[in-house]
């Protein structure tokens, strides 16, 4: 028997009082990662992508029971969640997280971009604070004068994709890892569409709403994501 097997082999000890459940500790402790999301990076921790695609089957079978769909991408080592479709009563997402506004959109759609055009170069796509000011300074809108305010609003789109993990620190203060988990977060299916978005955005498009098949991922992660 692996190391793996004998993580996913019933237990024989209950782990609390009123434990009626048959997963290992280590198992069960990776789908609490999974539900907690928003994405296990194996590139990351090794050993718990290893016992994620050694129990892939059990564990896609056990959020199947919650109307969850177990994602992988294997090549970026990416594994998240997200929630079905069914027109029914209670299946909607256990907790949904609220939608991305206007900047948030805005980064999270540019940096997309950064990260395609940086796949294949064997090293991570970066970006500074400052960069991402910079970016954000393109699509600042013409009745938006107040600088002070405008920083504030920056920051708070940069620290909304920290707790998404859409963005992850390095080793430097104020610059930043894009994370693969963009690519799953954003599957646009057309790389090219993006600007159409982008320009939709700007022009405060109101029939703009990028929660279609071209984003599903990310509306299943952020629900409606249009500007607020």
């Amino acid at each position: 028997m692996t190391k793996s097997d004998s993580y996913a082999a019933p237990i024989t000890e209950p782990l609390f009082d009123g434990d009626t459940g048959t997963f290992t500790l280590p198992l069960r402790q990776l789908l609490v990662r999974l539900l907690r999301g928003p994405y296990l990076d194996g590139s990351v921790d090794a050993a718990a992508w290893q016992l994620l695609l050694d129990q892939q089957q059990s564990i896609s079978d056990y959020f199947a029971e919650i109307f969850l769909a177990l994602s992988l991408d294997m090549d970026r080592k990416i594994a998240m969640l997200t929630p079905v479709q069914i027109e029914q009563v209670h299946t909607s997402p256990i907790a949904p997280r609220r939608p991305l506004k206007r900047d948030e959109t805005l980064l999270a759609l540019r940096l997309r971009l950064l990260l395609e055009q940086h796949s294949g170069s064997g090293s991570d796509a970066v970006i500074s604070r400052a960069g991402m000011h910079e970016v954000l300074a393109e699509h600042r809108q013409a009745t938006d004068r107040d600088d002070k305010r405008f920083a504030e609003s920056c920051d708070a789109a940069i620290t909304r994709l920290q707790a998404l993990r859409l963005l992850t620190g390095t080793e430097l203060e104020n610059e930043f890892r894009i994370s693969p988990a963009l690519a799953m977060a954003l599957p646009i299916t057309n790389i090219q569409d993006i600007p159409r978005y982008i320009a939709a955005i700007d022009a405060n498009d109101p029939a703009f709403n990028l929660s279609g098949d071209d984003a599903e991922g990310l509306a299943e992660q952020t629900p409606e994501l249009v500007q607020e």
